[in-house]
């Protein structure tokens, strides 16, 4: 079992910057990778949308295409920590973002889920 808690949401303007950050506790082992997904205003859980992975073993990182270029996510595997550098926001970036673990990129929708922190982006 992991427990994730995200911070750094907030409100920010069009094209403005806000960092997110994700640390993980508990059992860790054998999760290789931490990654984002973000959940829209008025949609359900099973339409979390996939943002940013990393991959601690490689350093390879993935990312969609509307964010690719203004995003960048970082981490710390011995710390159980990742990051979401979040540049030049759009009002379509507005979202509860979550932070997740998995034995990689491709697996991090089925590990565990944080809470969630709101951001918020003003046209």
């Amino acid at each position: 079992q992991v427990q994730l808690v995200e911070s750094g949401g907030g409100l920010a303007q069009a094209g403005g910057s806000l960092r997110l950050l994700c640390t993980a506790s508990g059992r860790t082992y054998p999760n290789n990778a931490m990654g984002w997904f973000r959940q829209p205003p008025g949609k359900d859980r099973e339409d979390r949308e996939f943002v940013a992975g990393l991959d601690f073993s490689d350093g390879d990182t993935a990312y969609i295409r509307s964010v690719k270029g203004r995003f960048t996510i970082s981490g710390d595997s011995a710390k159980n920590m990742v990051s979401l550098q979040m540049n030049n926001l759009k009002p379509e970036d507005t979202a509860v973002d979550y932070c997740t673990v998995g034995t990689n990129i491709a697996t991090l929708y089925f590990g565990s889920w944080g809470q969630g922190t709101q951001v918020t982006v003003s046209s």
